[in-house]
């Protein structure tokens, strides 16, 4: 199964966003995600849908920032993509009648579900602007490294 990475991708996009003057093209973006343009719109609706960005057509539009990186959250991006799947690992459904599948489901169903509210709570307490100043701080000390 590939791994999702819209939301890393994303996260990623709206810090370039923030250190940008004036709105990023989709195509500025896609060159960035190694992507299409289609791609990068389709994946910037829910973002703009949630009020996240805005975007503007026509010669000099583009994506902006809708609010500050500090009132938004990973969960808040997380919930805009459409709430992607977490995990590649999930219960079986080959033989629903089978009480030890049935068992294995109930345990596995049980550990996954904590584990996403566990994932998703810490998600709503992280803000794009803490890992912005993440990329500061990495960019400073690696400015200072002979």
């Amino acid at each position: 199964m590939r791994s999702d990475s819209r939301l890393s991708r994303m996260l990623h996009v709206l810090i370039h966003m923030a250190r940008h003057d004036g709105p990023v093209t989709s195509e500025v973006i896609a060159r960035m995600l190694n992507t299409n343009p289609v791609v990068v719109r389709r994946t910037m609706a829910g973002l703009r849908d949630h009020g996240y960005v805005a975007s503007g057509k026509g010669h000099g539009g583009g994506w902006v920032l809708n609010r500050p990186l500090e009132s938004i959250t990973l969960r808040d991006v997380y919930d805009a993509l459409g709430a992607p799947t977490l995990f590649a690992i999930g219960p079986a459904d080959d033989a629903p009648d089978c009480l030890v599948e049935q068992a294995v489901n109930a345990a596995m169903s049980e550990a996954l579900a904590e584990a996403e509210r566990r994932l998703l709570s810490q998600f709503g307490r992280v803000t794009i602007a803490s890992l912005a100043a993440d990329f500061d701080r990495r960019l400073m000390a690696g400015s200072t490294d002979p």
